[in-house]
């Protein structure tokens, strides 16, 4: 009896443990890769058991190590991202601080796109962009509108990159962010667009852009890409995403898919509003 309870327990942490990898890899560029992997590993060990090829047996158990390394680096990212989530602590920041930065945000966005003037900007969370900051220039400084609008005209020494913005403050700017490499991503984006949609894969940062062609707003979150965003929508975007409730546990948290549609948004940001006057 001790041994059947004993295997059940163990196929059961087995079966929550693999469940939980594969909400971490949904919807990244390493799912598809991670299915790869998996089918031709199966493809390969379902053929050594059935025609009993001991050699390609024997090889398999050799590079098993060699493969977790390879595994380690092919899922950097995803890795990276996952642990991040899971030493994530609950944030009690105030919501009027937040709404300030939701504000100078948008207003600086509305004034950059009417002027059709680009811009990157990246509003950090949880996990730290200190390696992005070193690309750029240094600032350290309250966010207002009109200063986080003149950053982006033309001419000026630090124009041509991404702004960092961590709390109420706009940390740096100039910075370079890494391009996406996502096959998936149409053709016609800009690097301004891929560098949002990288960042953005890298770390759980909200990324604005403004296309310097069209003046259309773009945002990007976990790597995906929301595009043709006016003020409204993109004030409900930033406000559902920046204050939601930070007490969710990582797992359930990983459960959620963000709906990036604007009924999706509004959906968000309704239940925001509720969670914040219950508090």
């Amino acid at each position: 009896m001790y041994i059947w309870i004993n295997i059940i327990l163990q196929i059961a942490v087995l079966a929550i443990v693999y469940y939980y990898i594969f909400l971490f890899f949904k919807g990244t560029r390493g799912a598809q890769v991670l299915i790869g992997l998996i089918l031709l590993l199966a493809v390969l060990v379902g053929a050594t058991e059935i025609f009993n090829f001991g050699a390609l047996n024997y090889l398999l158990r050799r590079f098993s190590v060699y493969l977790s390394i390879a595994l380690l680096v092919i899922f950097q990212p995803e890795i990276r991202r996952a642990l991040a989530e899971l030493g994530r602590q609950p944030t009690f920041a105030a919501s009027s601080l937040k709404r300030n930065t939701i504000d100078h945000v948008v207003q600086a966005t509305i004034l950059l796109a009417e002027h059709k003037l680009g811009a990157l900007i990246a509003i950090e969370r949880d996990i730290g962009t200190r390696a992005i900051r070193e690309t750029g220039t240094e600032i350290n400084a309250n966010i207002a509108p009109e200063l986080l609008a003149s950053i982006f005209f033309p001419h000026t020494p630090l124009h041509d990159g991404g702004v960092i913005i961590s709390g109420n403050k706009i940390m740096a700017a100039g910075c370079i962010f890494p391009l996406s490499q996502n096959t998936e991503l149409q053709k016609n984006l800009g690097t301004r667009h891929r560098a949002a949609v990288g960042l953005s894969e890298e770390t759980d940062s909200i990324v604005v852009v403004v296309s310097e062609e069209t003046g259309n707003i773009s945002v990007s979150y976990r790597g995906r890409l929301s595009r043709g965003l006016d003020e409204d929508r993109l004030r409900r975007f930033l406000t559902a995403l920046l204050l939601k409730k930070q007490t969710e546990s990582p797992w359930k948290r990983a459960q959620k898919k963000l709906d990036l549609t604007p009924e999706g948004i509004a959906e968000s940001e309704s239940r925001t509003t509720k969670e914040n006057a219950d508090v």
